[in-house]
């Protein structure tokens, strides 16, 4: 059996937060101390906004900037049908309506102007993806919320460090929502953050994510609204802040392995290698291909699984699944988000990926389409 090839690895070493983790459990201050605070000064400094909010999960990260928007039953968010379903998920849980919007039709995120052509009076949120590290056509998306009156959401979870415009993904919109899963370019383990220049909104995902406590002058909490227990502890918080420190080269070490990947597939009958827009820096979160739709993408899964070789889908249409079915309109359909998700093919990126891993993965792929 050749060498596994998984999907991704995540980039931290024990001896970067030996000594942190030590300290913490030393102080018995577990949750809600200094790493938690340090690690959301640099995801804000990072993303180029005033604050930073940590939570347990990204999913929990878009519930909490949905209910700080006051969203509930009769509201309606347009959101990214191609999407893993914590988006949808979220929505759902504020007893909002979910409005799913079809991508583009050469890109994964959100089309805007299928975007417009959903927008009601009940529109209260629009809430694109920044779907597997590339970020979504913000500028269209900012013009077109405020036009509609709604708050801009961005599901930002797989794009920490990628930027569009010359802005940093996080940054765009009223919040960004970001996540620290294993399978993300800075991991926790699990773990969220929601992003925002307005101090306002600030104030309150504190308020929420911290059971809608606050402190009365004598010190004693004084829970003034009902809200959640969203607080992340200090030990995901000392992961995240040791990969923060070196952000940059985590990104440059995936984008050379994309570009290697790019170089190698072009060529490939049957691939489409998807491309950054000139102003548009991805994070590569997932490299994802798109293959044409005469050929079976879970048959490439299975046989290149059998190569010794991880690979999965590019992720999920919301659409075509049975939880989300009484939110689908009969009529319209959404065909590129569909077709995303039967054909796209992630491909395995790992830190520290040697050339001759990328090469092997070409080569199969190459060969087996090419006996399909």
């Amino acid at each position: 059996m050749k060498d596994w090839i998984p999907i991704i690895r995540p980039d931290v070493g024990f001896d970067e937060v030996e000594e942190s983790i030590r300290e913490v459990l030393g102080t018995g201050i577990l949750t809600s101390g200094p790493y938690v605070a340090a690690f959301e000064k640099s995801v804000a400094d990072r993303v180029g906004v005033g604050h930073a909010v940590a939570t347990t999960s990204a999913t929990t990260a878009l519930h909490l900037a949905l209910a700080a928007v006051g969203l509930g039953p009769g509201d309606e968010v347009l959101l990214s049908d191609f999407t893993y379903p914590a988006t949808a998920n979220a929505v759902i849980q504020t007893s909002a309506t979910p409005v799913f919007v079809d991508s583009e039709k050469a890109d994964f995120s959100m089309d805007p102007e299928h975007a417009a052509s959903l927008v009601t009076e009940r529109t209260r949120v629009i809430m694109p993806v920044d779907p597997l590290g590339q970020p979504a056509n913000h500028a269209s998306l900012e013009v077109l919320a405020a036009g509609a009156g709604a708050h801009l959401i961005v599901d930002a979870a797989c794009s920490l460090g990628a930027s569009r415009g010359g802005r940093e993904c996080g940054g765009h919109g009223d919040m960004g929502c970001i996540s620290f899963h294993p399978r993300k370019v800075v991991t926790c383990g699990e773990g969220g953050m929601v992003t925002t220049d307005d101090s306002a909104l600030a104030e309150r995902l504190r308020l929420l994510k911290n059971h809608g406590a606050q402190r009365t002058t004598s010190g004693i909490l004084e829970f003034v609204e009902p809200g959640f227990n969203y607080r992340l502890s200090e030990v995901p918080a000392i992961l995240g802040l040791a990969q923060m420190q070196r952000l940059d080269r985590i990104l440059a070490d995936r984008q050379r392995t994309a570009g290697r990947y790019g170089e190698a597939l072009g060529g490939i009958p049957g691939v489409r290698v998807p491309e950054a827009p000139p102003d548009t820096v991805w994070s590569y979160q997932s490299y994802v291909v798109v293959l044409d739709e005469s050929l079976d993408r879970n048959d490439v899964i299975a046989k290149m699984a059998a190569e010794g070789i991880e690979t999965t889908i590019g992720t999920y249409a919301c659409h075509q699944h049975p939880a989300f079915s009484r939110w689908i309109p009969e009529i319209g359909g959404l065909p590129n988000s569909a077709r995303f998700a039967d054909h796209s093919l992630t491909l395995p990126l790992v830190p520290h990926m040697d050339p001759s891993e990328v090469e092997r993965v070409v080569e199969s792929l190459s060969t087996l389409l090419g006996s399909l």
